[in-house]
């Protein structure tokens, strides 16, 4: 069975987004994620592979793949197309949020937002929070 690439590591978050994110608009946009992210989780932001910010950490274990492993309970990551926003356990248990939320696109535990701009900050921020209460509950973190 293959190890997973996306691991937690030691890289800087800040070095991260200086280097990959030239778009001052973008940026921005970043900063104003990873700051609603801090104040959810109540965590540092650590990085995960190398392009995902991630909050909060707890144990998986895929029913259907039986792999197992740590994961990050909140996170985003500036793509190219879009900026990512992953909130777990999925989308699904989110439906009325992201429908309120504006111009967006989804899968799995994935939100797609070209930018803020296109979505109501108050709806993702309040996505953002009940998601990773939904989390801690799920794990029993505290």
């Amino acid at each position: 069975m293959a190890e997973i690439k996306t691991t937690k590591n030691d890289a800087s978050v800040e070095a991260f987004l200086k280097k990959t994110v030239k778009d001052e608009e973008e940026r921005k946009d970043c900063e104003v994620i990873l700051k609603m992210m801090k104040q959810a989780s109540r965590q540092e932001p650590q990085m995960w592979g190398a392009s995902i910010i991630g909050f909060g950490i707890y144990q998986y274990k895929s029913p259907t793949t039986n792999r197992s492993g740590d994961w990050f309970m909140l996170g985003f990551s500036p793509r190219k197309q879009n900026l990512t926003v992953y909130l777990m356990p999925g989308i699904a248990h989110y439906k009325d949020l992201v429908s309120k939320l504006g111009k967006c696109k989804t899968g799995g535990s994935c939100l797609y937002i070209r930018k803020l701009a296109d979505v109501d900050v108050k709806v993702l921020k309040e996505l953002i929070n009940t998601a990773y209460k939904n989390m801690k509950a799920i794990t029993g973190k505290k």
